[in-house]
């Protein structure tokens, strides 16, 4: 009989700890909650290089040259640590299909099983009807 696994499990075990970095990164990457924070950090950042007096400005108007390279780092940084951790996930997504088939594959013998029973007794049930009958 098959045994029935829990991938979530079977997933966190084999994973190193660079990769559940990754797969961290990944997760708060991807919400709204970044989104907005760097949407924040941008506009202070333009918005302050731009309407401040001209003696506490720190990136000139309009090239913005040292905010175009943070953001370059952060982009050249995050976009392969993402592409691991997306990689990493499919892998999960994987596992978990694969038990999810072994799961169906079981669940259909058993119901076979079950079908064969059902069919023995409902021949046994109208042979016994068929005796009392007579």
């Amino acid at each position: 009989m098959m045994e029935i696994k829990n991938t979530n499990h079977i997933y966190k075990e084999k994973l190193k700890k660079t990769e559940r970095f990754a797969i961290w990164i990944t997760d708060r990457i991807g919400t709204i909650g970044f989104f907005f924070i760097i949407f924040s950090w941008t506009l202070l950042w333009l918005g302050w290089n731009m309407f401040v007096p001209i003696q506490f400005r720190f990136d000139p108007y309009p090239a913005f040259v040292l905010w175009l390279f943070i953001s370059n780092m952060i982009q050249i940084f995050l976009m392969p640590l993402l592409m691991v951790g997306q990689n990493l996930q499919a892998k999960r997504a994987e596992i978990r299909a694969e038990n999810d088939f072994n799961v169906n594959i079981k669940a259909e013998k058993e119901i076979a099983v079950l079908m064969k029973e059902m069919k023995e007794l409902k021949d046994m049930i109208q042979q016994l009807s068929k005796h009392q009958t007579l």
